[in-house]
């Protein structure tokens, strides 16, 4: 897995294994007030199309990303940095990582939802490239909250060849 320089230092994407998992429920925890629990995390990495991957810096897991393969689509299920680690280009590698999965006349969007009262989040995005297509009315289970539905779409050939270009020079 490739190496993806931060303004800070050095951000190491790779696949979650099950040793990461107390890192991953901390970080969490510490991120969203109705979080995930260990076995919602295995029971959705468990299915077929569901990848889990950790962003390391200094050796530590800084951040992690749980998303689904679809056919036309990437949809980001979780998504979450450690508290120490944001802003410092942590979470802008993992969603490079995700935009450099996408293909031309394949998988060309990556998806996700995020809650009304997540401003952070919903700029976070908005600064990567990420546009709200939709409201989701009573989205969450844990509460009346409404969702944005979020999208990132690369639409021209010569960007895929871009992230092409970028993913064999990695």
């Amino acid at each position: 897995m490739p190496r993806i320089d931060s303004d800070k230092s050095c951000v190491h994407i790779r696949w979650m294994i099950r040793r990461d998992m107390p890192s991953v429920l901390a970080i969490e925890s510490n991120s969203f007030e109705f979080p995930w629990t260990e076995d919602e995390f295995i029971r959705c990495l468990r299915q077929r199309d569901c990848i889990g991957m950790v962003a390391e810096r200094n050796e530590e897991v800084a951040g992690f990303m749980i998303y689904e393969l679809h056919k036309t689509r990437i949809h980001v299920l979780s998504f979450a940095v450690r508290p120490e680690f944001r802003r410092e280009g942590v979470g802008k590698a993992m969603i490079e990582k995700l935009i450099s999965k996408l293909a031309y006349q394949r998988r060309n969007r990556i998806v996700l939802e995020v809650r009304e009262t997540n401003l952070d989040a919903q700029l976070f995005f908005r600064e990567l490239g990420f546009r709200a297509t939709g409201v989701l009315k009573g989205f969450y289970e844990d509460t009346p909250e409404d969702a944005f539905l979020m999208q990132f779409r690369q639409e021209n050939e010569q960007a895929f060849e871009l992230n092409a270009n970028q993913r064999f020079a990695s």
